[in-house]
């Protein structure tokens, strides 16, 4: 038996999106209060239109949502967002989490040429842009099989 089955939660996990990027329309935001005792705290929930489990909405997935569709949280209602699981760093140990894609569902990903590390000669000194960051395997460890903005088919959660 999975533990997921055997103590079901009603927020989405990295693992409920299976390795996949997904795409999710906004249903609603909420303030609830998460966690008990002095753990607890008022946190951003999302839900999302045909899907059982809500998000917790952390600081950095806010402030990409943001940038998408505007400070207003009550505007983000009826939006698409792109959701996927990501290595990050918690606490000093890696850790998978749901992060949201700066990219707006519908649109085209930024070209490859847009990627590739340019150089540029100023007073003498080179410069080199930022390389993009590289997709990161799915919580299985398997690659992800679409581009960013490609929504799989749909997983349920």
């Amino acid at each position: 038996m999975n533990l997921s089955q055997a103590y079901p939660s009603r927020y989405l996990a990295a693992d409920d999106l299976q390795g996949r990027s997904v795409t999710v329309t906004i249903a609603s935001v909420k303030l609830e209060e998460i966690g008990q005792g002095a753990d607890k705290d008022t946190k951003l929930v999302l839900t999302f239109s045909g899907k059982s489990k809500a998000l917790v909405c952390n600081k950095t997935n806010a402030k990409t949502i943001g940038k998408l569709w505007g400070e207003e949280t009550d505007n983000w209602v009826g939006k698409p967002i792109i959701i996927a699981a990501r290595e990050v760093e918690f606490q000093g140990n890696m850790v998978w989490a749901i992060r949201v894609s700066l990219q707006k569902p519908g649109t085209s990903a930024p070209s490859a040429a847009a990627n590739v590390q340019a150089i540029a000669t100023a007073g003498g000194v080179e410069h080199r842009a930022p390389r993009a960051n590289k997709p990161q395997p799915g919580p299985d460890g398997s690659a992800f099989p679409e581009e960013p903005g490609e929504p799989a088919e749909d997983i349920g959660f």
